[in-house]
């Protein structure tokens, strides 16, 4: 399944109360996987839900080593004044040191891929931004969605979304053995006219770094 981001309608992603689900909706795949209709809900380890699948007969005792990929937005982004460039590349330059981190705790880490390694191929995808009634005001297609919530005083904040495509292939032959699909909600901006930075999304990548590295260790422990 292959979706243009462009001609999907973003405004049905958040209601007005707000959305701290963590799944992506069908609809909102980038296209940036190789096959989707694998993908199952299932339960992280910090018990989020996510759409995920790994291949039954993945062995990790046949790998002595993990290749991250550097982290790509997808398809490619279109700043704007909320979401510089410069934000863009530092959202990536921080995915790229959190995965290394929390990866590089548990299988070692290489600068390039080998036969017995395995690659981790991560992308952000879709970014949508709607002002008060969630009415799209501008569409960027990557999965960083920023939406107009009410607060208690009646002022507008903005709540910050970031979404995750990710897969896991086997070096020596390009096999894809594992997928996944998930969002995240990070700390709100105090209105439209605020400019988005790391800081808003780091703990969101955190908790994606952290519980790749968790299923690593879940299959790993499992064979």
């Amino acid at each position: 399944m292959r979706l243009n981001p462009l001609v999907v309608s973003f405004s049905a992603i958040l209601t007005l109360g707000g959305c701290s689900s963590t799944m992506v909706e069908p609809s909102h795949y980038s296209g940036f996987l190789p096959n989707y209709s694998v993908l199952q809900e299932q339960e992280t380890a910090s018990g989020a839900k996510v759409a995920r699948w790994v291949d039954p007969a993945l062995d990790l005792s046949r790998y002595n080593s993990l290749y991250i990929e550097p982290s790509q937005f997808h398809p490619k982004p279109h700043p704007s004044q909320q979401i510089s460039q410069a934000t863009l590349d530092e959202i990536t330059r921080y995915y790229d040191t959190a995965l290394r981190r929390e990866m590089g705790s548990v299988v070692k880490v290489t600068d390039s891929p080998t036969a017995d390694s395995l690659v981790l191929r991560p992308a952000i995808t879709a970014v949508s931004a709607s002002t008060e009634g969630l009415k799209p005001y501008e569409v960027i297609p990557i999965a960083l969605v920023v939406a107009a919530t009410t607060t208690a005083i009646g002022t507008r904040d903005q709540e910050v979304q970031i979404a995750t495509e990710a897969m896991v292939l086997d070096g020596g032959n390009s096999k894809v053995v594992a997928e996944v699909v998930r969002k995240g909600t990070g700390t709100s901006l105090e209105n439209k006219e605020t400019a988005l930075t790391v800081q808003n999304i780091k703990p969101v990548i955190d908790g994606w770094a952290k519980d790749m590295r968790l299923s690593y260790e879940q299959i790993k422990n499992k064979r």
